[in-house]
């Protein structure tokens, strides 16, 4: 059974973190609190530690791991180069949920980066995941504590339901605080880009950034790939999901044809909504219709994503529905993105 340890994010225990600690450095499997999501946190530098923690997840050794770390000190002793951009988004950024791609030493396995000469490197700004780091005194890969595709775990509970019995440990410090996923910047090449949205915004990294152009993210193709979070299917959960993008009146509209037509067919509809959706939460007959709070607060709706989304395939649906994102400013971008990978590409448009 994986040993559940609780742990005060305001004052962390300093005897559960060695603990914990202890684990990470005898090669085991810890999930861990960070202000994104849960991580499952091994001892990065120890390659048979990494492939437990890909067997755990059935994770495909195609996806890399990010590297956690205490400090910029020891990012910087991971990396052969750590450009002056980097000194400059880490001054600014870290501890917190942004993740660098950065040339990687010859010290980081290649079980670590999928066999590229890269490395995803993050100091990250919750005091456990910091004491944790600090006590343990090695660099640690930590992907989200969950089984490989399924939704980010947010709070000890969801790790436990995907990872009970696979891993070792768990500290449990309640629920996280941003609810996406870090930021994922590659600064490999010259010029930076910027391959996975999160909890740090284009917006904020393009302030630090100034005349130093911001690329997007290119197609994925198959094989190794540059960050976590690019496939097409990713976040997702069991139940078929399909999201509405659009004005707001033609996407409740949409909806409520779609959830009669499947209700037709003798499907169960589960709905994923804001608390402004009222017409579609009054249908009859619906399963469960879980809102994300108001739509314009962002940083709520980021906290109950993942959430959300468990909660809405246990509840015995056939089908969920969900009302899109379509500002993309701010930690909007996040959250369409983790959307639209949780519904596999099924997006409407209205």
């Amino acid at each position: 059974m994986t040993i559940v340890v609780p742990v005060d994010s305001r004052d962390p225990d300093p005897g559960a973190i060695e603990r914990a600690a202890a684990c990470l450095r005898a090669g085991g499997l810890v999930a861990f609190p960070t202000e994104t999501v849960y991580g499952l946190g091994v001892h990065a530098l120890d390659r048979g530690a990494v492939t437990r923690l890909f067997e755990a997840k059935g994770r495909p050794s195609s996806d890399p791991l990010i590297v956690h770390v205490a400090s910029t000190a020891q990012a910087r002793a991971l990396s052969v180069r750590f450009s002056p951009t980097a000194e400059a988004l880490a001054a600014r950024f870290w501890p917190g949920p942004l993740t660098l791609v950065l040339p990687k030493a010859t010290v980081v396995p290649d079980e670590v980066t999928a066999g590229l000469a890269s490395v995803a490197l993050r100091v990250p700004s919750h005091p456990v995941a910091l004491a944790l780091l600090v006590a343990a005194g090695v660099p640690v890969a930590a992907p989200s504590a969950n089984l490989f595709s399924r939704p980010s775990p947010t709070r000890a509970a969801h790790v436990l339901a995907d990872l009970d019995g696979r891993i070792d440990m768990v500290l449990d410090s309640g629920a996280t605080t941003v609810g996406v996923e870090s930021t994922v910047v590659d600064l490999s090449a010259d010029v930076p880009r910027l391959l996975r949205p999160g909890g740090i915004s284009r917006e904020a990294l393009v302030a630090v950034l100034g005349s130093t152009r911001l690329e997007e993210a290119g197609p994925v193709h198959a094989g190794p790939q540059r960050s976590p979070g690019l496939l097409e299917r990713h976040y997702s959960p069991r139940t078929p999901l399909t999201a509405y993008e659009g004005q707001a009146s033609r996407v409740l509209e949409r909806m409520r044809v779609d959830v009669l037509a499947a209700q037709a067919e003798g499907r169960r509809v589960g709905l994923l909504i804001f608390d402004g959706d009222a017409a579609l939460r009054e249908l009859h007959g619906v399963v469960m219709a879980r809102s994300l709070g108001p739509a314009t607060v962002l940083e709520g709706a980021a906290t109950e994503l993942y959430a959300a989304l468990r909660d809405l395939d246990a509840s015995g649906a056939d089908v969920i529905l969900a009302h899109g994102f379509d500002d993309v400013r701010g930690l909007g971008a996040a959250l369409r993105d983790r959307l639209r990978r949780a519904a596999a590409g099924h997006v409407v448009t209205c």
